[in-house]
């Protein structure tokens, strides 16, 4: 079974919104336990793999630190990193997945990103009954799921998931940073920056930047 949300939100500023556990209620309400929140980073850079997690929030009594959660864009590296930990310490599921910039080449960005997100919830130290899932659908995954858009600013399990496959994927980038020198991956992310663009632009393509995406293909022709 396949839901996909239907209010848009056209045109809302979603900046300020707080993430609520509305979503998780109406499915606690119809049985369901184990809840996870899907979602991904890295679909938009021009370097580096998508990543994805998803994150099984306790439904008995909530930790305080849970009022905090954000979608990661709303929030700053260092409560990023705050919050993240305070997920790892806990008693909360979670798994990542991570599909190659090779992948993503080969398959394409809306294929690759669907993968990491399976391997994610494959994952996860216990099978979830249902997901929950930032925009996307996932048919080959057969665990009964809702496509929430803009999930991740109005789902808590979505936002939490976002803040686990942001901070990881920053964390790789850094690492790929130093084996890459010159094109500013740690500050960039890959993204395409005009820092990142003039690198691009003065040294070429490095071998994980993804062939398929404009402007990386162009220099390569």
């Amino acid at each position: 079974m396949v839901l996909l949300c239907s209010q848009f939100r056209e045109g809302k500023d979603m900046v300020n919104q707080v993430p609520t556990f509305v979503e998780e209620e109406k499915l606690i309400a119809q049985g369901y336990r184990l809840i996870a929140g899907v979602d991904e980073v890295g679909r938009g850079p021009l370097a580096g793999p998508v990543v994805a997690a998803a994150v099984i929030l306790p439904l008995g009594k909530r930790p305080s630190w849970l009022s905090k959660v954000r979608d990661s864009k709303q929030l700053t590296p260092s409560q990023r990193e705050s919050i993240f930990d305070r997920i790892t310490e806990s008693r909360v599921a979670y798994g990542l997945g991570v599909v190659s910039h090779e992948v993503i080449d080969k398959r394409g960005i809306a294929p690759a990103t669907r993968l990491a997100m399976r391997y994610a919830i494959e994952q996860l130290s216990t099978c979830p009954d249902y997901l929950l899932i930032d925009f996307m659908q996932l048919p080959a995954v057969r665990i009964p799921q809702k496509s929430v858009v803009d999930g991740d600013s109005v789902c808590l399990s979505i936002a939490a998931a976002s803040i686990v496959a942001k901070v990881n994927r920053d964390r790789m980038m850094v690492e790929l940073d130093g084996q890459f020198p010159g094109y500013g991956l740690a500050q960039h992310k890959g993204y395409g920056t005009p820092e990142h663009l003039e690198a691009l632009q003065r040294l070429g393509p490095c071998p994980i930047h993804r062939k398929t995406f404009e402007p990386v293909k162009g220099r390569l022709l």
